[in-house]
């Protein structure tokens, strides 16, 4: 069975490390918040001039002027701060965040991601994805493995470009990759009843299956 929204999103909360500063896309990624694990300390960073974002706030306890990037309400901690997004973003280009967690369109078996844009439909802008690929340390993409029967993980991406060769790990509601500029895609985990034979079907790209998965 393919994992849940919640499912990848724990899986990609395995990805953090104590001490973090973390930016989370809209989407999958911002459940990604409820599975820090107990005792850890990660530091939320959001685009539009926020660093150490709180929870969602329950109903009736929203602050209309505490949003994150995806205009989703948050709230504050003791610890938050607050500056300008020009700021936010020469944290982003200075390589000064470790981990981004990104929603995808499509992603290559060499790490190029496309999640901006779709050719004919209107969008408002390409957002902060472009500078969050190229200026943090490791990005992991979370996505649907298939849109209506259309394959996202693939060879070369079909739609335009975020960035090339950007991304490190993704998690789909099939299988985890890992990706490597040089040695390309090699598939590292299985979701729960999800065979090999499966994910051959459908994916487009080319990959290599870790020892351990051999014959599952």
């Amino acid at each position: 069975m393919a994992w849940t929204r919640d499912d990848m999103a724990r899986r990609a909360a395995k990805e953090l490390r104590d001490g973090y500063y973390v930016n989370l896309g809209i989407g999958i990624p911002t459940l990604v918040s409820n599975f820090i694990p107990p005792g850890m300390t990660v530091q939320l960073q959001s685009e539009n001039g926020m660093l150490g974002m709180g929870p969602f706030p329950y109903e009736g306890e929203e602050d209309a002027d505490l949003i994150n990037a995806g205009k989703q309400t948050i709230s504050e901690l003791p610890t938050t701060s607050y500056f300008s997004s020009a700021d936010s973003f020469a944290m982003i280009r200075g390589g000064h965040i470790n981990l981004s967690i990104l929603g995808g369109m499509q992603v290559s078996e060499t790490g190029d991601l496309a999640n901006w844009t779709v050719p004919g439909k209107m969008v408002k802008g390409m957002g902060g994805a472009m500078d969050l690929v190229a200026g943090v340390k490791r990005v992991v993409v979370v996505m649907e493995h298939n849109a209506k029967d259309e394959k996202k993980v693939m060879r070369e991406c079909s739609l335009p470009l975020t960035g090339k060769g950007v991304v490190s790990l993704l998690i789909t509601d099939l299988a985890v990759f890992e990706i490597d500029r040089q040695h390309g895609m090699t598939l590292i985990e299985l979701a729960t009843g999800v065979t090999l034979a499966e994910i051959a079907e459908k994916t487009d790209a080319r990959y290599k299956i870790a020892p351990g998965l051999a014959g599952r």
